[in-house]
């Protein structure tokens, strides 16, 4: 297992002030490195970070990573986990999320290569589309559409996943990739547009849960806390610069069957509804996290009904 107690460093983290951000904060704070957290609040929120602002080892810089300048000395450790993800925002900002995945990652890799500092991306199993493989391996090439509502997305992380490979190539950086598969948890924003959000919400205001498609389509759900650790074994593991890694739940639930789910944990007795799918969307998801077994000696604990009771009880506190 790796041992972050070897690398007490400056790290800085962009879009720390975002869901999976904010938790990844509160792990380095928590193993004693000093913590630089960069975030426009596009879709970031201070109240996330609040508990934060008054620990000397945590900064936070309003930047926006595609525009600002950012000049930190003595950096030993860059994550980058700044884009919105949500399909709520592939329509309202598809431009900034283009920008933000592509220049905002280059504008970081330069950084990097001032700074040498091990560099972690944050990319998608969206780049792997709407797959014609499953479970999806870090081998598989996608099914992606390049014109269409969620490409501002896809492509943008694809492109960004490229211009780690030209700087590993050019520069000889010390750069890891992370596919992050649907995670869910606490800080999840309330309007976040996804599965585990929409029949939360739905479920706790006795609304009935709309479900699209027959609702046969699958996803897997992972953790925060899981997901967390999954990015501090990438940074912190020795001997795997330049690799790819799957981080997510295998375990595999249709829609239809996790939105039953989240009425039982919920007491909701509302119906579904079902709707049409959106465009693109893909019909299954599941990765396949063997690499991520053997390389990072990671894999998910916390089971689902866990998860989504801490879950659930989040989103209460906020309606309270």
């Amino acid at each position: 297992m790796y041992n972050t107690y070897l690398y007490m460093g400056r790290i800085l983290v962009a879009g720390g002030a975002g869901f999976i951000g904010s938790h990844l904060c509160d792990a380095l704070l928590a193993q004693g490195h000093e913590v630089i957290c960069v975030d426009n609040f596009i879709t970031g929120s201070e109240t996330n970070i609040k508990h934060l602002m008054g620990n000397p080892q945590f900064t936070l810089l309003k930047k926006d990573i595609s525009k600002d300048e950012i000049e930190i000395e003595g950096l030993t450790h860059i994550f980058n986990l700044a884009s919105p993800a949500s399909p709520a925002d592939f329509e309202k900002i598809p431009e900034e999320i283009a920008l933000t995945n592509s220049l905002g990652t280059l504008k970081l890799l330069s950084l990097v290569v001032k700074t040498k500092a091990r560099f972690v991306i944050t990319s998608t199993s969206e780049v792997y589309g709407d797959p014609k493989e499953h479970p999806q391996k870090e081998t598989y090439w996608g099914n992606v559409n390049s014109f269409g509502p969620r490409s501002c997305y896809d492509e943008s992380k694809r492109f960004a996943e490229t211009l780690i490979y030209i700087y590993l190539k050019k520069f000889g950086i010390d750069a890891r990739i992370a596919r992050i598969f649907n995670t869910y948890g606490p800080r999840m924003r309330k309007e976040d547009g996804r599965a585990v959000s929409n029949f939360i919400n739905q479920a706790l205001e006795g609304k009935p849960l709309t479900v699209y498609g027959t609702g046969e389509a699958t996803r897997s759900f992972c953790f925060v806390s899981d997901l967390v650790d999954g990015l501090m074994a990438l940074m912190f593991t020795e001997g795997i610069s330049g690799e790819i890694f799957n981080l997510g739940n295998p375990e595999e639930y249709t829609i239809l069957a996790f939105a039953e789910k989240i009425k039982g944990i919920t007491g909701c007795e509302s119906n579904i509804e079902f709707s049409q799918s959106p465009v693109d969307d893909p019909q299954m998801r599941k990765p396949d996290i063997s690499k991520a077994k053997e390389k990072l000696r990671w894999e998910p604990k916390v089971n689902v009904d866990e998860g989504l009771s801490k879950t659930v009880e989040y989103y209460r506190s906020l309606n309270s």
